[in-house]
């Protein structure tokens, strides 16, 4: 008798759609430990569609997450709650890792920057403002490890336009993001966050 179930339930794992459906398994949000946690700093929400909030988090592969991040899903709603109604405000995306964390030789890759975004907009979550860099997908390359993903929030200083040079317009990568923000006088950021993810089919 004991044989005879064994059996049956081995033929119930076989067919189609008896295990259910594995996208529904609950996928768990790992924080960020230690200096990958510390620069987290302002209460920033990073919200893609079916993850939700991913600020300072790892992405997991589960439910195809890491491939829909980086074939599907476009930008973000960045929302930063502390905003200022009537300030303005650049958002700068970039990876410090590219290629890898090891030998990061064209960071910072600009993945997506806005400026002009007015705080009543950012404060719920609307990115709306003049857009220099379009947002690209987080993409790491096969066998690169993890890498960050950083959004930046300045205070825009008032009546400055803010623009990227022609060089900087043609390469994401390799950009001096330190020189910029001092040309510009952005100062530190008012508030930062980011999440690590890899390759999908690593």
């Amino acid at each position: 008798m004991k044989l005879l179930g064994a059996v049956l339930v081995s033929l119930m794992l076989l067919l189609p759609g008896a295990r259910g459906n594995q996208d529904t398994v609950p996928c768990v949000f790992e924080p960020l430990r230690d200096n990958d946690q510390k620069f987290c700093r302002g209460d920033v929400e990073i919200i893609y569609p079916e993850m939700g909030d991913v600020s300072c988090s790892y992405i997991p592969k589960c439910q195809n997450f890491r491939q829909r991040l980086s074939l599907e899903w476009g930008e973000p709603r960045v929302r930063f709650p502390w905003a200022r109604k009537d300030q303005k405000y650049v958002l700068v995306m970039v990876d410090p890792d590219s290629p890898n964390r090891a030998e990061p030789k064209f960071q910072f890759w600009r993945h997506w920057m806005v400026t002009d975004i007015l705080g009543s907009d950012l404060s719920v979550g609307n990115v709306k403002g003049k857009v220099l860099t379009a947002y690209s997908r987080p993409k790491p390359p096969r066998y690169s490890g993890y890498h960050r993903y950083q959004f930046r929030i300045y205070e825009q200083p008032e009546h400055e336009t803010i623009a990227l040079s022609e060089e900087e317009r043609v390469s994401l990568g390799t950009w001096d993001l330190k020189e910029f923000v001092e040309v510009f006088s952005l100062g530190q950021p008012v508030a930062s966050t980011q999440f690590l993810t890899k390759n999908y089919e690593d």
